[in-house]
């Protein structure tokens, strides 16, 4: 595995510390007015979640771990447990679902995920960027209410909650971000 120095720690990198994987998910540059400068990195542990924060001065080397990412197809889910095939092999798969976080509502059947791996081991699990949902439950649209930045609640058919425009109303489809969890445009 490649060593890196402690500078060049990027948000988003994947690092082998303290017998752990570890995601850097901040990275803030410091250089004091005395000593030398280093990196104080935010890491959350990619098995258990945990969180740590971390010094990294320009000389110290660090294992810089590259995930596998490989396309997966979402069949079903049982007991906790989501089981996902292979798109080349057709190898069958089961993940606790808890890869996906608060994320979970927005996996549908048949759903393309991409699910990262290091030596067999599943850590991570990313759903498309944009999902379409149908809209159960908000507000009436109310004619002439256009005013700028308004927004109104409303329940997905996932039973999440998001905030839609004024203009969007019960049984139409959208399109939700997955990364932020908001409304993006219509369907």
């Amino acid at each position: 595995m490649p060593k890196i120095n402690g500078n060049e720690i990027r948000p988003g990198n994947v690092l082998e510390h303290n017998d752990g994987l570890w995601a850097a998910v901040k990275v803030d540059h410091v250089k004091p007015g005395k000593g030398g400068a280093f990196a104080q990195v935010e890491m959350k542990n990619l098995r258990n979640g945990s969180k740590l924060n971390e010094r990294f001065r320009s000389a110290d080397k660090v294992e810089r771990v590259r995930l596998e990412q490989k396309d997966q197809q979402f069949l079903f889910e049982d007991d906790g447990l989501l089981t996902v095939m292979d798109m080349e092999t057709y190898e069958q798969v089961q993940l606790p679902a808890e890869l996906l976080g608060e994320r979970r509502p927005f996996l549908q059947d048949g759903m393309t995920i991409v699910v990262e791996f290091h030596e067999e081991e599943a850590l991570n699990a990313r759903l498309p960027q944009k999902v379409i949902c149908k809209i159960v439950e908000t507000e009436p649209v109310v004619k002439g209410q256009t005013a700028a930045n308004s927004f109104k609640p409303a329940v997905l058919d996932n039973g999440v909650k998001v905030m839609v425009p004024p203009f969007v109303g019960v049984d139409e489809d959208i399109v939700v971000n997955t990364e932020t969890m908001e409304y993006s445009e219509r369907a």
